[in-house]
């Protein structure tokens, strides 16, 4: 089983977050496979955004102010 690195991206309201994750690589079953703390450390930062608790959630990720573009 190997590790990697990546960003992922959530949605939530008016923000969205660029989070960096761990995977797990398998050459067997379903891969890539996402830790549970992994899946908790997303959770939380969705929590904190729905929230309006941005500068907790900017300790843990990237934060993004989300505005529409009006059609012309």
């Amino acid at each position: 089983m190997t590790k990697r690195r990546t960003v992922k991206l959530i949605h939530q309201g008016k923000y969205a977050a660029e989070v960096e994750i761990e995977l797990l690589d398998s050459p067997e079953g379903w891969s890539p496979y996402l830790e549970l703390e992994e899946a908790k450390k997303l959770d939380h930062i969705r929590r904190l955004l729905a929230d309006e608790a941005i500068d907790e959630a900017k300790k843990l990720a990237k934060i993004y102010l989300l505005q529409p573009i009006e059609a012309a």
